[in-house]
C-alpha cells in the first residue's frame, strides 16, 4: 500500500507504507472513500513542528468498514464511517463529560492520508451514516472528522447563542466553517476577518454579515467600530499564533466567550491582562466525537454543507500538490480521493 509520508520540510513524499490489519479485538479497518490536507498538517510540512523521523500523515477520514475486531460491536463491515482524529473509548469519565479527545485511552489517528485505515477503540470513534451516502456528500461528511467539528466546538467554547455578534479571527478552513457554525446555531451577526478575496465570498456564501480586513490593533479597533466600541459576544480563534490570540481577547466583550481551537504555536498569555479583560477562554484539541450524531445528521438533511470548504480535488497519489498548494494559499483545502 502507499500512502503519504512527511521526511521532513516540503519533503511530503507518496510511498509504501505498511498495509494495517487489526492489532487490538477493539480495532476497526476502513477502506478509504475521502481524505484531506489539514491547515495543522502544515506545521510539520513548514517543519515548524519537528518530526524526528519519516512520519506517516493525514488525521481526516471517512469509509467504508472492511473488518472489525472481536470486541468490536457498534458498527460492521460495509457500514459507511466518520470517526475523529482522535481515537477514544468514549466511556470514560472524560467521554462520558463530553471530551473525547481528553479520553484516558485516545490514541492519536495519523495515517488517513493512505488508501485503507486502522481505527482503534472503533465502538468509541465510529459513528456510522444512516447508509452509504450519495457521492456528492462524501466531502461534507468528511469535514466533521476534523474542520467541521473543530469549527462547531469553536462556537460551542464561545458561547455563541442565537441574535449574538460573533467574530471569527482566521479565514482558513476552520475559520470558515467556524462562521458555518455560528449561522447554524443562529448568530445575528457574524464579523470574519479575511484578507483573501475567494475566502471573503465563501465567508458570506456560510453567513458572514461584515468583512474585516485588518488585524492586530487595526483589526481590534474595526471590531470595537462595528460593535459600538463594546466589542464581539463570542470570538472564534482558529490560527493558533501570538497576534491571533491577542486579537480575539482584545475584541471580545467583557463577559464574552473566546473558543480557541488554533493549535497553539508560540502563544503566551499575559495573567494580569487576561484577568482584568473579564472574558472566557475554552478551547483545545476539539472534541469531535462528541458532535458526531447531530453534525451527521444536518449534512444528511442536507441543511449544511461544509464540503464547500474544498476548493481543490485530487488523487490521493497527487498529495504533494495538495500540501504545496495549501501552503501557497492556492488552496484553502484540499480534498483527496484513492
Amino acid at each position: 500500500m502507499r500512502g503519504a509520508v512527511l521526511h521532513g520540510p516540503k519533503d511530503l513524499r507518496f510511498e509504501e507504507r505498511e498495509m494495517p490489519s487489526v492489532i487490538k479485538p477493539t480495532d476497526a479497518i476502513l477502506r478509504i472513500s475521502a481524505t484531506c490536507v489539514c491547515g495543522s498538517d502544515l506545521w510539520p510540512y513548514r517543519g515548524i513542528q519537528k518530526i524526528a523521523q519519516p512520519t506517516p500523515m493525514g488525521h481526516e477520514y471517512c469509509g467504508i468498514v472492511e473488518k472489525v475486531g472481536s470486541a468490536v460491536r457498534t458498527v460492521k463491515p460495509g457500514q459507511f464511517v466518520i470517526g475523529s482524529f482522535f481515537a477514544s473509548d468514549n466511556t470514560c469519565p472524560h467521554c462520558h463529560a463530553g471530551y473525547q479527545t481528553s479520553c484516558q485511552q485516545r490514541e492519536f489517528v495519523t495515517t488517513a492520508q493512505a488508501p485503507i485505515l486502522r481505527v482503534p477503540l472503533a465502538d468509541g470513534t465510529l459513528v456510522a451514516a444512516p447508509e452509504v451516502p450519495p457521492d456528492d456528500l462524501v466531502p461534507s461528511l468528511l469535514t466533521l472528522s476534523d474542520v467541521m467539528g473543530t469549527g462547531w466546538f469553536a462556537a460551542d467554547a464561545a458561547g455563541v447563542k442565537p441574535g449574538s455578534t460573533v467574530a471569527v479571527v482566521g479565514d482558513g478552513a476552520v475559520g470558515l466553517l467556524g462562521v458555518l457554525s455560528a449561522k447554524q446555531i443562529g448568530a445575528g451577526r457574524i464579523i470574519a476577518m479575511s484578507r483573501h478575496e475567494s475566502r471573503q465570498k465563501l465567508a458570506k456564501e456560510f453567513g458572514a454579515t461584515d468583512i474585516v480586513t485588518e488585524r492586530g490593533d487595526d483589526g481590534v479597533a474595526r471590531i470595537k467600530e462595528l460593535t459600538k466600541g463594546i466589542g464581539a459576544d463570542s470570538v472564534l480563534e482558529c490560527v493558533g499564533t501570538q497576534e491571533s490570540m491577542m486579537q480575539a481577547i482584545r475584541s471580545t466583550r467583557p463577559g464574552g466567550g473566546i473558543g480557541y481551537v488554533g493549535v497553539p504555536h508560540g502563544v503566551e498569555l499575559d495573567g494580569e491582562q487576561l484577568f482584568f479583560s473579564h472574558v472566557h477562554l475554552h478551547g483545545g484539541p476539539a472534541p469531535v466525537r462528541r458532535y458526531l450524531p447531530e453534525l451527521i445528521n444536518l449534512v444528511w438533511e442536507r441543511k449544511i454543507n461544509p464540503g464547500k470548504v474544498f476548493d481543490l480535488v485530487l488523487p490521493l497519489d497527487q498529495v504533494a500538490e495538495g500540501y504545496r498548494a495549501m501552503d501557497e494559499r492556492r488552496a484553502i483545502k484540499t480534498l483527496l480521493r484513492p
